[in-house]
């Protein structure tokens, strides 16, 4: 088993005063999760998660903005987190706060919305930051592809680095193989589980809103430093 501990940092820029205000809030979130009760805790994600079959009725669009800063358990909220917290920093470095905050919630609504296109027949609200978080990846890819990404391999308790184009084209592979799978499963099962097509569907967004910032923005300018 690995998994990502860190990666190398854009020397100068912005301060990632929004990436790091993100992790804070869906923490407090999720504390505030803890305190209910399970049935207000289960009342509270029917109110607020993103459930394909009532937006799809017109209601409760703003589920697709709220959803995301709900999360299922800690190893769901840690996991996000992680990820959050290696890959959001560099890009808001370079395109500074305000445009990555917008990025960050519009990636949000695209993978709910991807979720939702995908399984509009389901009655389960989905939740989590990992929608917006993917969409994050997929910009992180384009802008810097000659990164390294450090893995912790927990087998032998040793860290590497590897190409982020290797550790993050892997990712997107291994969703694309679960969505289409899921697609089969949805048809006889129900939905239910990862929202695999919120994870594809906000790193495509993530991959067109990378590559307008890389016109932009040149962030090949930068220097990295582990």
């Amino acid at each position: 088993m690995i998994f990502p501990i860190g990666d190398q940092q854009v020397h100068g820029g912005h301060r990632p005063l929004v990436s790091y205000t993100l992790i804070v809030l869906n923490l407090l979130v999720f504390l505030y999760q803890a305190t209910l009760p399970a049935d207000q805790l289960q009342q509270l994600v029917f109110d607020y998660g993103a459930t394909p079959v009532v937006i799809l009725q017109g209601q409760d669009y703003f589920t697709l903005f709220s959803s995301m800063f709900l999360h299922g358990g800690w190893m769901h909220l840690l996991g996000n987190m992680l990820f959050l917290w290696i890959f959001a920093d560099n890009i808001e470095a370079v395109i500074g706060s305000g445009l990555f905050l917008l990025f960050y919630l519009t990636g949000g609504v695209v993978a709910s919305g991807a979720h939702v296109f995908f399984n509009p027949g389901s009655a389960i609200p989905s939740i989590g930051a990992s929608g917006a978080i993917s969409a994050v990846m997929g910009a992180y890819l384009v802008m810097f592809p000659v990164s390294r990404i450090k893995v912790l391999i927990l087998i032998f308790f040793r860290a590497i680095y590897v190409p982020a184009m290797a550790f993050l084209g892997f990712w997107i592979v291994q969703q694309l193989v679960s969505g289409y799978y899921s697609l089969g499963m949805a048809a006889t099962e129900g939905s239910g589980g990862v929202a695999w097509w919120a994870h594809i569907g906000g790193f495509v967004f993530g991959l067109v809103s990378g590559w307008f910032f890389r016109q932009r923005f040149q962030p090949q300018k930068y220097a990295l430093t582990a």
